[in-house]
């Protein structure tokens, strides 16, 4: 049964679309949450929270590493429960640094330092989103929880993940998607 949840895994595939919270997340870490899922496969699944902004600016946080000092009042994001000290750099496409993996065709995930010593210098990407964690799935978990209403998936953009103000990017989801946010139900309904 278990290879029947993989093998659906790898035939499709979220990974470049966005999970929204349904109304059964309110109150737990995840409740109103707004993510990017930036790898999907038979051996789970692993998102940024896109819309969770810490108490930490990127000039703080750069400062914080010795990096270069740049003026910014860009927040660093809660990207989830998973590693909290580890950072991810959501950004478009257009340059690879050594840790990078294309997630859809305009953008990319990036692990590695260099991203963040170019930002400090003033040579990274224009358009980027800073996450200290992540979240993660085991094999089938994700598909579970989609199963059991616990997320609404729908298309991502890079115009929702680095135009969109962060407080914004909830209501513009489901707005995209032709949904009223009053009308989630936590509900699941069967025909």
């Amino acid at each position: 049964m278990n290879t029947q949840k993989n093998s659906h895994a790898a035939l499709y595939s979220l990974r470049g679309q966005l999970l929204i919270a349904m109304p059964s997340l309110r109150g737990s870490e995840f409740g109103g949450a707004v993510m990017y899922i930036c790898d999907h496969t038979e051996d789970g699944a692993l998102g940024i929270v896109i819309n969770r902004p810490l108490e930490l600016r990127l000039d703080e946080l750069l400062e914080q590493m010795d990096l270069a000092e740049v003026e910014s009042d860009r927040l660093v994001f809660s990207g989830g429960p998973v590693q909290l000290e580890r950072g991810f750099v959501l950004h478009r496409g257009e340059r690879r640094w050594q840790h990078s993996q294309v997630v859809a065709s305009d953008i990319c995930l990036t692990t590695s330092r260099d991203i963040l010593d170019a930002i400090g210098q003033g040579e990274g990407p224009e358009e980027f989103l800073m996450a200290l964690g992540y979240a993660g799935w085991s094999p089938g978990q994700l598909e579970e929880e989609i199963a059991g209403n616990v997320w609404l998936n729908c298309d991502a953009d890079a115009d929702l993940l680095f135009s969109v103000p962060w407080e914004q990017r909830l209501e513009t989801a489901l707005n995209r998607m032709g949904v009223d946010p009053s009308q989630l139900s936590s509900s699941v309904g069967h025909a």
